[in-house]
Order: structure tokens, then sequence, then C-alpha cells
């Protein structure tokens, strides 16, 4: 997905300080404080939020330098027994609520600082040591698997002066990997970092389209993972299907937590202990609660039929049945659509409508047009020509005739 203003992809929006759209990168945050004017420069907020490995990592940097820093600038901070390089995601006061959100204090002393704005060398530097990454990932999953170790390397995320690498991992239980690291560090030449992550952070990390069509929540903005069980689809009468529940780490969707508070507080008008109720014709089981419409669909037995009952009649049903009286039916709901119908065209079949008698009197009534006009044709020439000749005639008498010169008289011949 790009930007909406400069249509950079998720790598980092380079345009002269970045847009606040909050599209350019991923888990990013939309600056809504970026055009309100400082009150008093002393009071601001001196804590930049820098992103890494294109946003898949933020943490918080202090700014103890004299330059001011705007969204999407390339900055060096403090690593480990070096320099990092990471981009400019959030300045300002909206950076102190982000600070709040994650519990990080302002006005801790251990918090890092941002030593400089990156220079061509810094990231020259940088750009030569993520080239190392992608080999990284294969050799370090082929030393893990020669140790016979129960994980899986998702990602090595390179320090950008290369002294340092962290290695993200998946693993059902605990791994002793403490002779991993000295064969990581003998082999890479670095200070290693393991770091456990789970299937939702791989997921975010790696990104991807989930069945709505949209980029994944984990790789854009959701931060904070909770847990989700089926129950939630439950309450929302979805099908228990693995399959379409699942995305794309294997794990259930996020996003079925979302509406759950909803279905829950419109659930509160529905009755309990209701999920059968007896009438004549049998016990009517409960299928499911429609709490856009505050229906109850019940299925009698030996039969497909759904029945839509409203929550009074249920209640009075239910309340009937504990006084040892059997109603003889449910009284079902006869359900209307309010959408206007659609009103599909007539089909026409015109094929029958054709005969060969049909046809042969537009040909002949064809024919005597063509007849009739070559007719017209004819009369209009010889009208034409008509009075062209008398025309002539007339010019013919109106000239002068001329005189003929008299035939020359031969000489009379001699007789011999």
């Amino acid at each position: 997905m790009g930007c909406g203003s400069c249509g950079i992809k998720p790598n980092g929006c380079k345009s002269n300080g970045g847009c606040n759209t909050g599209s350019c990168n991923r888990l990013n945050t939309y600056d809504w404080l970026y055009n309100m004017p400082v009150a008093d420069i002393d009071s601001s907020c001196k804590v930049v939020e820098i992103s890494f490995n294109n946003g898949s990592r933020k943490d918080f940097f202090r700014n103890v330098t004299l330059q001011q820093f705007e969204k999407g600038d390339m900055v060096s901070v403090e690593g480990v027994s070096g320099f990092d390089v990471g981009e400019v995601s959030l300045t300002g006061e909206i950076v102190r609520l982000q600070m709040k959100k994650r519990n990080v204090k302002e006005e801790n002393p251990e918090m890092k600082k941002i030593l400089r704005r990156s220079s061509d060398r810094d990231l020259e530097i940088w750009k030569q040591n993520k080239t190392r990454e992608p080999q990284a990932i294969i050799r370090s999953r082929a030393i893990a698997k020669q140790l016979k170790l129960e994980m899986k390397i998702s990602e090595v995320e390179m320090q950008a002066d290369g002294r340092k690498a962290t290695f993200f991992y998946i693993a059902d239980g605990r791994v002793d990997f403490r002779e991993l690291i000295k064969v990581y560090a003998g082999e890479f030449k670095l200070k290693v970092e393991m770091r456990q992550i789970g299937a939702r952070q791989e997921s975010a990390k790696v990104g991807g389209i989930g069945s709505c069509g949209r980029e994944l929540c984990c790789a854009t903005w959701l931060t904070d993972f909770k847990s989700v069980n089926t129950a939630a689809a439950r309450y929302q009468n979805l099908s228990i299907n693995q399959t379409k529940l699942s995305g794309q780490c294997g794990r259930l969707k996020c996003c079925l937590n979302y509406e759950l508070d909803t279905y829950l507080d419109a659930l509160q008008g529905f009755p309990d202990n209701c999920d059968t109720i007896q009438v004549t014709k049998g016990t009517a089981n409960l299928i499911k609660r429609d709490i856009f419409r505050n229906l109850m669909w019940y299925m009698l037995p030996d039969s497909t039929k759904q029945y839509p009952l409203t929550i009074e009649r249920v209640k009075k049903i239910k309340s009937l049945n504990q006084q040892g009286t059997i109603p003889d039916e449910l009284e079902a709901v006869e359900l209307t659509s309010s959408k206007p119908q659609e009103v599909e065209p007539e089909f026409v079949d015109v094929v029958g409508h054709i005969s060969l008698r049909s046809l042969e009197k537009t040909d002949k009534k064809r024919r005597q047009q063509n007849q009739q006009r070559q007719q017209q044709q004819s009369q209009n020439k010889q009208q034409g020509q008509q009075p062209n000749r008398g025309n002539q005639n007339q010019q013919q008498k109106n000239q002068p005739q001329k005189k003929q010169p008299p035939p020359q008289q031969r000489p009379p011949q001699k007789r011999k």
C-alpha cells in the first residue's frame, strides 16, 4: 500500500521530512499534533521515536543535539559498542502519548541518545551490513539444524556498524542455545543476541495481505496481541472452521475480538437456559441468536426447517414449560425483507414470432419498392430529355441561316 501523497511503498517515505498520512511505514502512527505550534520550546518533548528495519522495531531515544529532526530523517543512535542507523517515525508531543502507552518514562537515565544526523559514510556502512542479513539467516538455520535444536530462525537484524546481530527465533518450548551462541559468534564474528518471538510477531515482521484484502493488522498498526479463543466465534454465530478462522500466522484471527464486545452487550438482553424448549411436536433446539433482529432460531426434531421466535415468545414458552404446560405451536415470526426487490427484465422469445411467410412478405415488399424507385427514376430521365430537344430546335430556328456558296460550275467539256 503506497502513501496517499507521495506513493512510496512501505519501505519509507523520502519526501522532505516525510508525510503524515500514516501509511508510509509499517506499524506507523498518525501524528495528529504535527501542525500544532509549540508554546514553550524548553518544555517540549526531547524524546524521538526511531524505527528500525522498515518499521518492524521501534524504540525511543533522547535528542541531546541542537538539531531539530523531522519524520523520515535518517539518524545515527547509540548501539551496543557502536552506533546504529534508524529512521525518525515520530517527533513532538505525540511521542509522550506513545511513551505513556508503553509505560516508558521520559526521565529514564538509561534511555539511549541520538548521536547525529546520519552521514554518507554511516549510510554506506549500514547498507553493507544489511546485505549480510539474507545469508546470515540461511547459515544460522543450518547451524541450528546441525545442533538439533527445535527452533526456527525467522529474522536476523544486523546493527549498522556490524558489531552486533539480533537473532529472532520461534520455539514451542524452552531452548538451551548456549552452545548455539558460541557457534554464531565464531561464525559471524560479532556479538549475538537471541530474542524469542511468537507466531504473530513473525507474521508482523513478514507482512502480507489478509483475507479481507487489506494489509495485515499486525504489520500495520496492531501492537498489542490479545488472546483469541473459539468462544469469540461462537458468540458471533460463526461456524467453527479452523481454516477460515485462522490467519496467516496459523493462530486465530485477531479481528475476532474487534466486535466481540458489541455482541456480548447485545446478548445480555437474551434469556439464559433457553437452549431447548418443549412444544407439542417435540423438543426444539436453539440454533442461533440474531442480535440485529432480536430473534432466536429453533429447529424441531425430524425437520430441517428453522423457526425464528421473538425473545418474549421464548420467555413465555420457557415459563410454561417450568409450570408443566406444553404449548401447541412455536408461533414463528414471518420475516419480510426490507430491501426493495429488483425487477428483472422479462425475457421474450422472438424466435417463435418469425415465420417464413413474414420473411416472404418483407422480401416481396422490398422488391416492389425497388421497382417503383426504378420506374420513377426512368420517368424523371424522360421528362428531363424532352425540354432539352425543344430548346435545341428553337435555337436552330432563331439562328440566321448561312448562305451556302453556289456550286462550282465545271467548264464545258469539248467534244471530240
